[in-house]
């Protein structure tokens, strides 16, 4: 316990060390934009030793607008705080690098302010900022029960303490009570859009798992729900209870009869279907059946009717999956094979002799690194990719773009997984393999080397492995298409969308802003058009037949405009609750946001299927600016209610649209929402 003197004492040593960050501050805020570089130095040693002190975190928060005002995030990642990535704090917080990890603190400072109302920051809401932290909390939460290890002490110094003093503030001004199970919640939330990309869940799982076995650490009533998530990973089986490891898990399962290796198959599929997580020793055990028949390697997979029948056609391509893809490494694989099989895309003719191909592909030198940059060398590149290739041809609603730009290829390849299966076969082909992909545009071929730089300003490493290889050869052709289009009257979109994805997408195009000014223009018409092309009351009932690209805007839970997004409008029907809705992909790896004005996207509980968002049709139609359609098949556009526009026209109008529209027309259509 601390003295009064020591109290005193840092008392004074806060109070000096805030002086001099205080005027730090004030030298930066007054410095010109050329001349800020060299005054940053001064502010990140203040605070430094600002939150080495009792109560220096606190201190921080309450000035975190005064510092951004200052220009101190300006030129860095941080300075957009609305895009930064929870999981990327792990590395940066850890890092030997003393003014990395300084701006991540004040960073999570400031997103603290926010969260608690003391900043209104116009980039991110408070309800972001909080569901942030309590991420960044949940990924790091060694960070919060654990003293520093001698090597984060041998790398950081003093710097281990300063990142404990700032979790010790964030855990107790959000509550420690939330940070576990919330992180519960986070997890089967996420789980639940079904996302190709697990290992940040799976780490997070982990965590969880070594706070309940540490004696030390009092988790209170919280991490009641945890149980389902840790034994999916670490003991869903009586031979993997105890989480024995892989070498001794496989000597037990070779001493087991068909009775005990059907009970182990049994409770394995069991916890993979209802979490979407697979485990390393389910991989092992998957291997093993291999030489034990059909019956248990169905029982393993968890499969249906469906399943079993295309595992029975195509024995021998299965076993050559699982041989060549399917390792203690590689475990979501077993995944995606499941659904793969379940789907029955293997009784299309192409799609076979293309896996087959895809498991004897040559993979290049180029596409080799980067499989090993993202993901290292546990399992060689080709086994890597094919895992990748599994899962999205399992899960193609669960291709995410990561922190990218790059919305339109990841919408484009979770299309051909869901729609075109072997097309999407032949671009991982040609990318893998021939470090090139040619698309042609209007007649015209585009080669993915020959074109200049796409929409992504870097090469990402943050995607699943067939998006790792694929996404920079579309990005580059989807930015050359738009650039063949310069010039012409309108959005580009009404051209490119068409060519890039495939022949399904309508060739009508319909578009409620003024590309020259960015004013709302022919809204009405816009909204009639879309529910006489898409809503079964007005275009005779007639379901939606391929999937359709379309643009929305998207806006934070302030309703505030933050920009515009592709996603890909699914089917339109009545959710159990008799409520028209709208489902759609969103190619982010979270899908559930709230858009303000009352529109929160639902990704379960309203008749969604794994993957699939989704909004009543009137929420969903406010925030549509660009759709595709056919214009040979016509609606009924005279049968629209006015009183319905006039209800999505008002969401518009308080939301994305507010600055966008005329006078005359905002007066028209200004009544209750």
């Amino acid at each position: 316990m601390t003295s009064p003197d020591q109290q005193a004492t840092n008392g004074v040593k806060l109070d000096d060390a805030l002086t001099k960050f205080d005027d730090a501050v004030e030298i930066l805020a007054n410095a010109r934009d050329f001349a800020k570089p060299g005054k940053v130095r001064r502010v990140f040693d203040g605070a430094r030793k600002v939150m080495l002190q009792p109560g220096g975190c606190a201190a921080i928060e309450a000035r975190a607008q005064a510092i951004e005002a200052a220009g101190l995030f300006n030129g860095s990642d941080w300075a957009q705080p609305q895009i930064l990535v929870p999981s990327l704090t792990v590395h940066s917080l850890k890092s030997a690098e003393s003014d990395t990890v300084v701006l991540e603190a004040l960073s999570e400072l400031r997103l603290l302010a926010v969260a608690r109302g003391r900043y209104e920051h116009p980039l991110v809401s408070a309800e972001q900022a909080h569901h942030y932290l309590t991420q960044v909390l949940a990924i790091n939460l060694e960070l919060l029960f654990t003293a520093p290890s001698e090597a984060e002490r041998e790398t950081q110094g003093r710097l281990a303490l300063l990142t404990r003093s700032l979790f010790a503030h964030l855990a107790e001004t959000i509550g420690y009570e939330h940070v576990v199970d919330q992180l519960i919640d986070e997890i089967w939330r996420i789980l639940q859009q079904r996302p190709i990309q697990v290992d940040s869940i799976k780490r997070m799982i982990t965590q969880i798992a070594i706070c309940q076995a540490n004696p030390d650490i009092d988790l209170g009533n919280s991490g009641q729900g945890a149980d389902r998530l840790v034994s999916s990973l670490f003991g869903a089986t009586q031979a993997s209870r105890e989480d024995p490891g892989v070498e001794l898990y496989l000597e037990r399962l070779q001493t087991m009869d068909n009775g005990a290796l059907q009970y182990e198959a049994t409770g394995f599929a069991r916890a993979m279907h209802d979490t979407g997580l697979v485990s390393a020793y389910h991989a092992v055990l998957l291997r093993h059946l291999l030489d034990h028949g059909d019956h248990l390697l169905s029982e393993a997979l968890g499969l249906s009717a469906t399943g079993r029948d295309c595992l029975l056609c195509y024995r021998q391509l299965v076993q050559a999956l699982i041989e060549e893809g399917v390792h203690a490494a590689t475990p979501q694989a077993v995944y995606g094979l499941a659904l793969m099989l379940e789907r029955g895309i293997l009784y299309q003719p192409p799609v076979a002799p293309a896996l087959w191909r895809q498991i004897g592909l040559t993979v290049s030198a180029w596409s080799q690194e980067r499989i090993r940059m993202a993901y290292g060398d546990a399992v060689p590149p080709r086994a890597r990719l094919l895992e990748g290739v599994l899962c999205m041809l399992g899960l193609p609603l669960g291709v995410g773009q990561g922190n990218n730009p790059t919305c339109q290829s990841a919408r484009a390849l979770s299309m051909w997984a869901y729609n075109d299966p072997d097309y999407l076969l032949q671009m991982v082909a040609w990318a893998a393999r021939d470090d090139e992909i040619i698309m042609h545009f209007e007649g015209m071929p585009l080669s993915s080397m020959a074109s200049l730089s796409g929409v992504a300003s870097n090469l990402p490493l943050d995607l699943d492995p067939v998006s790792l290889i694929v996404v920079p050869h579309l990005d580059r052709i989807y930015a050359e298409m738009g650039r063949r289009c310069i010039g012409r009257e309108g959005d580009p979109h009404r051209w490119v969308n068409p060519e890039f994805h495939g022949w399904w997408a309508g060739r009508g195009f319909r578009i409620n802003v003024d590309v020259a000014t960015g004013q709302l223009h022919e809204l009405e018409d816009f909204l009639r058009h879309f529910y006489a092309s898409y809503h079964p009351y007005y275009n005779g009932n007639q379901p939606l037949i391929h999937p359709q690209p379309a643009g929305i805007a998207v806006t934070d839970s302030a309703a505030r405009f933050i920009g515009w997004h592709a996603i890909t409008l699914l089917r339109v029907n009545l959710d159990p609750q008799e409520v028209m809705r709208a489902y759609f992909f969103n190619p982010n790896n979270d899908s559930g946001q709230d858009w303000g004005d009352d529109t929160k996207v639902s990704t379960s509980g309203c008749g969604e299927r794994f993957g699939e968002a989704s909004l009543p049709f009137e929420q969903f139609a406010s925030r549509l600016y660009i759709f595709h359609y056919d214009p040979l098949e016509h609606g009924e556009l005279a049968n629209i209610p006015q009183a319905e526009l006039d209800r999505v026209i008002g969401h518009v109008h308080r939301s994305w649209g507010a600055n966008r529209v005329p006078a005359t027309e905002l007066q028209a259509h200004s009544g209750p929402g």
